[in-house]
């Protein structure tokens, strides 16, 4: 069968939880002897890079700006693989690219057009009021015009079947197994120590929390300067069209050692960041069904998430929740797993049990194959509709 992925900045993945999750999928759908092709974006991809794990990369022009950057990519995406590519299934990641979804329902006829609902993006603070309307029809239009819709959470399940009126499926992000000994030799690079540092791992955009978290550790080291001794913050990440936020945070950081901006980072660097942290902590207010916190669990880390639904999904039974936007309560977490490591490493324990047994990628990508195949077979009239 042939496959097209469409909305994600490219392959393989360097940060964002749609390319962690368009990465992890369609490799194994390669194993399965799909034809699949990634739509990718010269600036996020290498260009000259023809397959990565026997994926297709398919360059095509955007205009890289915050408004414009997935919107152009989609719309040319979605041309040439309506009139050159041709495939059987034309797979959209995310509400803004399935905006587009009526296209390849007008162009490609024959295709089955499959969209996954990762977020509710026009929540998210940098979007004004003109791209947030866009967003809310790339909502509708995700549920409205597809074949069949995704979400990676319950929460989202819920949300759009009831605000759409149209079954949609729960299909999970998910995580690799790991088990790795600690790097200590990038570690150094970073000025970090094993299990001496907490981490963060996200885009830096506001929506993810990252001055939430800031805020909470200026106040743990100003109350409790003995027990955050020789600890660090590290925060793995950067901006996504975000400079202005980025900047924030690190005025935020300044003329403080123990805050440590590492950048983005993938391999065996991200590897040794979750490895090497004595917890992980996601202060976020907005959510799809965050890959960042399955990966941090399938590391053995305990994980201080913010009590949001999609967060809770996962951290509810084998985590650690606050309040949303509550410095304070943040403050109050962070003391007491630095306070008691045993506590941090028994939920860390089971948190890895439980995402290994419930998030795994190859059960993942043999559900989106059946559905595939449900839909191709209803296509070709071999399924009675």
């Amino acid at each position: 069968m042939k496959i097209a992925m469409i909305g994600q900045k490219g392959i393989p993945s360097r940060f964002g939880g749609i390319e962690t999750h368009v990465t992890e999928l369609s490799t194994r759908l390669v194993r399965y002897g799909h034809d699949v092709t990634a739509y990718s974006r010269t600036w996020y991809s290498d260009k000259k890079m023809k397959r990565f794990n026997g994926i297709a990369l398919q360059f095509v022009p955007t205009i890289r700006s915050k408004h414009l950057d997935a919107i152009t990519h989609t719309l040319f995406s979605t041309l040439h693989a309506c009139f050159i590519l041709r495939p059987d299934v034309i797979h959209y990641h995310g509400v803004g690219p399935s905006l587009l979804a009526w296209v390849a329902r007008l162009f490609r006829p024959q295709a089955v057009v499959i969209s996954t609902f990762h977020c509710i993006d026009r929540h998210h603070a940098k979007w004004g009021p003109l791209a947030r309307l866009a967003l809310r029809l790339g909502e509708k239009a995700s549920v409205k015009f597809a074949h069949a819709t995704i979400a990676v959470s319950k929460t989202l399940r819920n949300y759009a079947s009831l605000n759409y009126d149209k079954p949609v499926q729960y299909i999970p992000n998910g995580i690799t197994p790991v088990r790795m000994p600690v790097n200590e030799t990038v570690l150094r690079g970073f000025g970090l120590q094993p299990f001496q540092y907490i981490a963060m791992v996200s885009r830096l955009v506001p929506h993810k929390g990252a001055h939430t978290l800031i805020e909470a550790w200026k106040k743990v080291n100003k109350e409790k300067p003995e027990l955050f001794a020789g600890k660090k913050l590290a925060i793995v990440g950067g901006s996504a069209f975000t400079d202005a936020y980025v900047k924030r945070l690190h005025a935020m950081a300044s003329g403080d050692d123990s805050i440590v901006f590492t950048g983005y980072q993938t391999g065996d660097a991200l590897k040794a960041l979750f490895a090497g942290a004595s917890f992980v902590a996601h202060p976020s207010t907005s959510e799809g069904l965050p890959i960042a916190i399955l990966e941090a669990m399938s590391y053995g880390k305990a994980v201080v998430a913010s009590d949001i639904a999609e967060n809770m999904e996962v951290i509810s039974e084998y985590g650690v929740p606050f309040p949303a936007n509550d410095v304070d309560a943040l403050k109050t977490k962070l003391i007491e797993l630095t306070k008691d490591p045993m506590q941090a490493a028994s939920i860390g324990h089971q948190a890895r049990t439980f995402v290994e047994q419930n998030y795994h990628w190859d059960d993942i990508a043999g559900e989106t194959s059946e559905l595939y195949n449900e839909y191709v077979a209803l296509r070709d009239g071999v399924l009675a509709i």
